[in-house]
């Protein structure tokens, strides 16, 4: 028993540090060896044929893998694995702060604080990005038959950093109606009545928080947010522009789903995308031709679908009332709506 013991720690001792040496190695060596685009990812055998002409020692093929799979889900490694393929592709470095979780705040709120007047472009170019995301994802669920009630002076120049877990960008509210937002609808009068009686909305509310670029870095702060700000609704949606290409990313973000039910989708828009589009009031003021062009731009990927409830959580929804101006013209609108049988866009008069 003795002599097995023996020979096992002699065993690890040197596994050990052979172990820690290919590690290390194939940090060095693959980000000189990896494109930075997913769409150019390299599958594994390739990689392997690659990355033996300057590993230092004979390591089996079967090693190499397994090393590239678990040095995929560590986000401070230079590797990672396409979501929908084999391939492997070069991670980014972590996020600037301005693509973190408090990018929809003014200049002089959060992180932007930090920031120096030589940076005022890179401010000036990020919240533009920001004002024609937002465009894009009003007119994409206004054309899909959804009713989006934006909040804005939550998160404005002398709004409270804590605003971030309490008010969505976006209400999305669906009507028991096949219409869509771009014309007034009337409601389904049989359903209306009926729920009234039961005590249930004719509606569903979902709370969507906003996101420009996911990342391993801030996923977590992401999702944990649109929880929070979606908690009196009867469901959340994290809405990226850019894709997920990143497997351990849009692993991690399904898991987090299935615990919590927040709904993730991206739209496929890139930063480079978002620079190449209109100004904001274009697009939310385009014709049909060129709504249908900036449409056409979109690449859809629905991560993980949200989970509806039931009932709205009316006492923080009255909180949020007598807190927020914006959450009572929420409840002015729907309140309208109703009591005129018809759905309608909201007009912030």
């Amino acid at each position: 028993m003795i002599r097995v013991w023996e020979n096992w720690m002699a065993t690890t001792q040197e596994s050990f540090p052979t172990f820690m040496s290919l590690r290390k190695q194939l940090s060095d060596i693959l980000p000189t060896l990896l494109p930075g685009n997913p769409a150019d990812s390299l599958k594994g055998t390739e990689l392997i044929r690659m990355t033996r002409l300057q590993l230092t020692g004979n390591y089996s093929d079967a090693s190499l893998r397994y090393h590239f799979s678990i040095m995929s889900c560590d986000p401070g490694s230079p590797i990672a694995k396409v979501e929908k393929g084999q391939g492997y592709y070069r991670r980014s470095a972590p996020l600037p702060a301005l693509s973190g979780a408090q990018e929809l705040l003014a200049l002089t709120q959060g992180r932007l604080d930090d920031l120096t007047t030589a940076d005022q472009d890179m401010v000036d170019g990020a919240m533009l990005r920001i004002r024609k995301f937002r465009a894009v994802v009003t007119r994409y669920f206004e054309i899909n038959g959804r009713f989006p009630f934006a909040f804005r002076h939550a998160f404005g120049k002398d709004a409270p950093i804590s605003n971030l877990w309490k008010y969505p960008e976006l209400v999305l509210v669906d009507w028991e109606t096949g219409g869509s937002p771009d014309e007034e609808m009337s409601l389904d009068e049989t359903m209306l009545s009926f729920k009234q009686r039961l005590g249930i909305p004719p509606f569903q509310l979902h709370a969507a928080r906003l996101r420009i670029q996911p990342s391993l870095q801030t996923y977590r702060e992401d999702f944990f947010q649109t929880l929070a700000v979606s908690m009196w609704a009867q469901g959340g949606e994290l809405i990226y522009a850019a894709p997920i290409a990143d497997e351990a990313l849009a692993d991690s973000l399904r898991r987090l789903s299935a615990s919590f039910g927040v709904g993730v989708t991206c739209l496929g828009l890139t930063p480079e995308a978002l620079d190449d589009l209109p100004r904001p009031a274009h697009i939310l003021n385009a014709h049909p031709r060129e709504t249908e062009a900036i449409m056409a731009k979109l690449d859809i990927n629905r991560i993980a679908a949200p989970r509806t409830r039931p009932h709205l959580d009316w006492a923080a929804l009255n909180t949020m009332r007598n807190e927020s101006e914006e959450a009572e013209k929420l409840v002015l609108w729907l309140t309208r709506c109703i009591d005129g049988r018809r759905a309608e866009a909201f007009k912030d008069d």
